[in-house]
């Protein structure tokens, strides 16, 4: 039996263009705001309002641990809860190259689905375009996402102040690592997986127990070297981080150790860092560490006076370097 492809009919806009909707994205993703199809979602909001955007290339669509609509669904609800809002709404705008399997498609779609179930957040509005075969990479997804801030919170990446502490949630590098194992065949081990993961609800948990948090911020492109500049250079601050601390699976260093890079350049799809005052600290990582998401929460370092928008690593054996910024891209399309 012949398998069903997307043809360019399906992005003339006329019946199969309706036909894939209804059969594919409302039969998976409909409520009550979606299945009105309007040109705009309209839905009442009250409160502090965070938006953000994003696209999603990576390459390839599926890989270990996840798959092209996980990413963009958890991409999205992670960079609203990074500010501490409780994610609501998404739109999911696709870009379709001809050729693409449905069953491709479906699973896909599933997978948002499933994705946006977890985090809690509903698909209220979207677009669907197909390009001619050879101008995508089988897919491409661009999703914008609505979310409520809380009364009182103000958590901003220019707000770190000396003497607080540096928090990760858990092990770096996993989800670069798994992009790369995929993409090249590599196979370096059967337990390297993405890390993409939904954080709003370990966000809001860290938030009710501790509201104080200064920063929030989920190492993605660049890695966790590249959101510590980040943060070090928004608010004027030093950062040092003991390499000691910093988590990182055996499998994944091992990957990177053969393939010359440093896993805290690696992209990761399910961390995040928090930036808290030190008597803050331990609540917050008992509160963390009771998520299956923040199970292996820890400090990895500290804010300081010295050596202001500047990052230093503490090595194994006491030395001390300069953990710049990424420059250049080890890893393309990895998100």
């Amino acid at each position: 039996m012949k398998e069903k492809r997307i043809t360019l009919a399906y992005g003339s806009g006329g019946r199969l263009t309706h036909q894939l909707i209804k059969d594919i994205f409302v039969k998976h993703l409909d409520n009550e705001i979606l299945s009105q199809m309007n040109d705009s979602a309209v839905f009442a909001l009250n409160g502090h309002l965070a938006f953000t955007t994003d696209s999603y290339v990576v390459s390839p669509i599926f890989f270990p641990g996840g798959d092209i609509g996980k990413l963009a669904v958890n991409g999205t609800v992670n960079d609203l809860a990074m500010v501490g809002a409780e994610p609501l709404y998404i739109s999911l705008s696709i870009i379709i190259e001809e050729g693409l399997l449905f069953e491709e498609l479906e699973r896909i779609v599933l997978s948002i689905k499933e994705a946006a179930e977890e985090s809690g957040v509903r698909v209220v509005t979207g677009d669907t375009k197909v390009v001619e075969n050879g101008k995508a990479d089988k897919i491409f997804i661009n999703t914008s996402g609505i979310g409520i801030v809380p009364d009182g919170i103000d958590i901003r990446g220019d707000k770190a102040k000396p003497e607080e502490v540096i928090i990760i949630n858990g092990t770096v590098g996993d989800h670069g690592i798994a992009i790369l194992s995929a993409r090249k065949d590599l196979s370096f081990s059967a337990d390297i997986k993405s890390d993409t993961a939904p954080l709003n609800r370990l966000v809001k948990k860290m938030i009710e127990a501790v509201p104080e948090i200064s920063v929030l911020r989920d190492p993605t492109r660049g890695g966790l070297a590249t959101t510590l500049n980040e943060i070090a250079q928004a608010s004027n601050v030093g950062i040092e981080v003991e390499e000691s601390e910093i988590p990182i699976r055996d499998s994944v260093k091992n990957a990177c150790e053969l393939l010359g890079i440093d896993p805290l350049y690696i992209a990761n799809e399910g961390k995040l860092v928090a930036v808290v005052s030190k008597d803050k600290a331990d609540l917050l990582l008992k509160v963390m560490r009771s998520s299956p998401y923040g199970e292996k929460a820890k400090i990895i370092g500290r804010i300081t006076r010295e050596h202001p928008g500047k990052v230093v690593l503490i090595t194994r054996l006491g030395a001390k370097r300069l953990l710049d910024m990424l420059s250049g891209d080890p890893l393309p399309r990895i998100c």
